[in-house]
């Protein structure tokens, strides 16, 4: 099932997915069901992503675009800001071990993991939806799961297009064919990935160097506890047969 919300403020927007989540949560126990927000709560169907659609606006007027719907340098910056630093940016659009279990899965699941784009291109990590006027020109994160803290995680794409405006940083061409087997993905594992946030200087600027020490520890507690787990899987494969 697929639920969207109008799009608004950023923050208005974040208080909007927290309550429904938990709202949708609370309703399903009433009828003795659980709703999950696990990215990747049954192995062999899709995972639950949370994909995040970003426009910016001058004075009121957006400027993705300009009056005759060419893309513009706000545009190419943007994006070129969410290709260098989502990586960095990772843990807060992939925050759990499960997280990466959806980003890794298979490729005709339509879960990108890579950093690139294009249009109406669900197979790239940032995909730009047709629109038929300068208020719809848009761009999609793709990247997140439905288990990420949204407020967070639409800060984290938020701050990634801001630094590339900042920067001026330049997008890469666009990707017209299936970008799933792209040779260059964004981490190898869950470890790599808040390591690299660990180390971010923007994410430390940004965010505040308290919130990413604390962030990463909380994290590097989590992925050491649940690598103690034996699973059912290393027993059935390896119990009797190694």
């Amino acid at each position: 099932m697929e639920i969207n919300f109008k799009h608004g403020n950023p923050l208005d927007l974040a208080d909007q997915v927290f309550l429904f989540k938990r709202t949708l949560r609370q309703t399903a126990l009433k009828h003795n069901l659980y709703a999950t927000f696990m990215a990747k709560p049954l192995e062999d169907s899709p995972g639950n992503s949370m994909h995040i659609h970003q426009s910016l606006l001058k004075k009121g007027k957006p400027v993705f675009v300009n009056k005759d719907l060419n893309t513009t340098n706000y545009f190419d910056r943007y994006l070129g800001g969410l290709q260098k630093y989502s990586k960095s940016f990772l843990p807060l659009f992939a925050p759990n071990v499960n997280s990466f279990k959806r980003l890794r899965g298979y490729w005709e699941e339509g879960t990108p993991f890579n950093l690139n784009w294009g249009y109406e291109n669900r197979t790239c990590g940032f995909r730009v939806p047709n629109f038929n006027s300068a208020q719809q020109a848009r761009i999609e994160n793709r990247l997140c799961g439905s288990d990420v803290n949204p407020y967070l995680a639409i800060s984290a794409t938020l701050a990634a297009g801001y630094l590339g405006i900042k920067k001026k940083l330049k997008a890469t061409q666009e990707t017209k064919k299936a970008a799933y087997n792209v040779n260059v993905s964004l981490t190898e594992s869950i470890y790599q990935s808040i390591d690299m946030f660990s180390r971010s200087k923007e994410a430390k600027e940004i965010f505040g160097e308290t919130f990413v020490e604390l962030f990463c520890s909380i994290k590097d507690l989590e992925v050491n506890a649940y690598n103690k787990i034996i699973t059912a899987w290393e027993r059935e494969y390896l119990l009797l047969n190694v």
